[in-house]
């Protein structure tokens, strides 16, 4: 099933705000298998003054944050209704590669599914792009924690 959901949704999943949220739209969602997601990249984002003032470019780090954003929503969408209230914490990554930069203008498109999922813990496969080519990849892994 698809599903779109907007910033004000999406923070209803996640405890990031601004100017940490990073995601600003949920394009699909199929609950325990993938999701599709969206940041616009623009000059207004706080970390474009220092990297680099003369060549902005968004630090691969705060895209992984992105990608583990997007999946955190996959993951509490996929849980059963009693545990929806609960939060996921990112673990860990894996096979994290950068592609090419990405700069203000860009449209992040984020497309993640779950590999693995046992218990308290998932794994995620995500895609980063921009314009149709791949700008990142990673393996996330999470862990649901305590409801809030």
């Amino acid at each position: 099933m698809d599903s779109v959901y907007s910033v004000t949704d999406i923070m209803k999943f996640l405890p990031h705000r601004y100017p940490f949220i990073l995601v600003d739209r949920i394009l699909e969602l199929e609950p325990g298998k993938r999701v599709k997601a969206l940041k616009n990249v623009t000059i207004n984002e706080p970390f474009f003054q220092g990297h680099f003032p003369r060549n902005p470019i968004m630090p691969g780090v705060l895209i992984l944050e992105a990608m583990a954003q997007a999946g955190g929503v996959l993951v509490i969408e996929s849980l059963p209704p009693e545990k929806r209230g609960s939060l996921v914490y990112f673990m860990g990554i894996d096979k994290a590669r950068f592609r090419q930069p990405v700069v203000p203008g860009d449209q992040l498109i984020f497309d993640i599914e779950i590999i693995k999922s046992r218990g308290r813990a998932a794994k995620l496969a995500g895609v980063a792009s921009v314009d149709g080519k791949r700008v990142a990849e990673a393996e996330v892994m999470a862990t649901i924690g305590e409801q809030s």
